[in-house]
């Protein structure tokens, strides 16, 4: 049997990006792009959920880009940098369904008077999902949709004139993201990577940790090479015989964080769903895998 896999290198390691916990409450990432960072620091949501509120001082209108939590502290910040922008709320875009993203979208939509734009039509309020490629007009901005499906399936980034895309829970700005199965889809996660790999994004903005500008490419890529590295990992655990996926996170994330083990499952039990769609492994009857013959 060849050795364990080596894990990909990280681009962003020397990166100078801020600490955990020194992120800004509310930072301008560019013009007309004004990231808000909610209380919700956790192992999940790393220093918080990014809110995001994109519109031009001066003219009148915004939107606002994954709410967070309906924590009423968080949303007077919002109010204050709509305030600044002398902007009402034209819509609340969701990148996706989670609570740490979606919880606010109904409270605050019916606060400010406007519509809840989403891919999942159980949270939208305008009468249709998001649309990929769908074009969102706010003054002075315009705002592409692109679908993203594998953290979620009804995930959606959204890629800005100047050539960022806000990410969502696709790409975050410390670590990776999970695949969060049985609603996550490995093989839709890796090809919504490669996608916006294609797109030459000119920075990414995520949905938890830092903005990512020095070489977002070189974040995609590496993005790719985790999977592949997993993928490596899970075969080289079996290749010692069958394992349970609970076995198999405590031996392949034994460095990783315990609170975060029900993610790496998750994860890790999407990789099993795809490498047994490929016929590469099988669940037994007492769910340990194996790998084909």
């Amino acid at each position: 049997m060849t050795g364990p896999p080596l894990a990909p290198t990280d681009p962003r390691t020397g990166w100078g990006l801020p600490a955990f916990g020194a992120m800004p409450d509310v930072e301008v990432v560019e013009e007309g792009v004004t990231r808000v960072l909610a209380t919700n620091p956790s192992p999940m949501t790393l220093d918080g959920t990014n809110t995001y509120v994109l519109g031009l001082p001066g003219t009148g209108e915004a939107l606002v880009v994954d709410p967070g939590p309906d924590d009423q502290p968080h949303h007077d910040r919002v109010r204050a940098v709509l305030a600044d922008l002398d902007a009402e709320v034209r819509a609340i875009v969701l990148t996706h369904h989670h609570l740490d993203h979606a919880e606010a979208a109904a409270a605050w939509a019916a606060d400010h008077g406007c519509e809840v734009l989403a891919r999942s039509t159980a949270l939208s309020t305008s009468g249709r999902p998001l649309d990929d490629r769908a074009r969102i007009e706010v003054a002075g901005l315009a705002v592409h949709v692109l679908d993203t499906p594998g953290h979620t399936s009804d995930h959606v980034a959204l890629r800005l004139g100047s050539g960022a895309v806000l990410t969502g829970d696709h790409v975050l700005g410390r670590g990776t993201s999970v695949v969060a199965y049985p609603d996550g889809d490995l093989e839709a996660y890796l090809a919504s990577l490669r996608r916006v790999l294609e797109l030459g994004p000119a920075a990414l903005h995520p949905g938890h940790g830092p903005s990512l500008t020095e070489d977002p490419a070189a974040v995609l890529r590496f993005y790719l090479d985790h999977r592949r590295f997993r993928e490596a990992q899970l075969r080289h655990a079996l290749a010692s015989g069958p394992a349970t996926i609970d076995e198999l996170v405590a031996r392949l994330y034994a460095d990783v964080d315990r609170r975060v083990w029900p993610a790496a499952a998750a994860s890790l039990r999407a990789a099993v769903a795809m490498l047994e769609q490929r016929g590469e492994l099988h669940l037994d009857a007492v769910g340990r895998c194996h790998l084909a013959s």
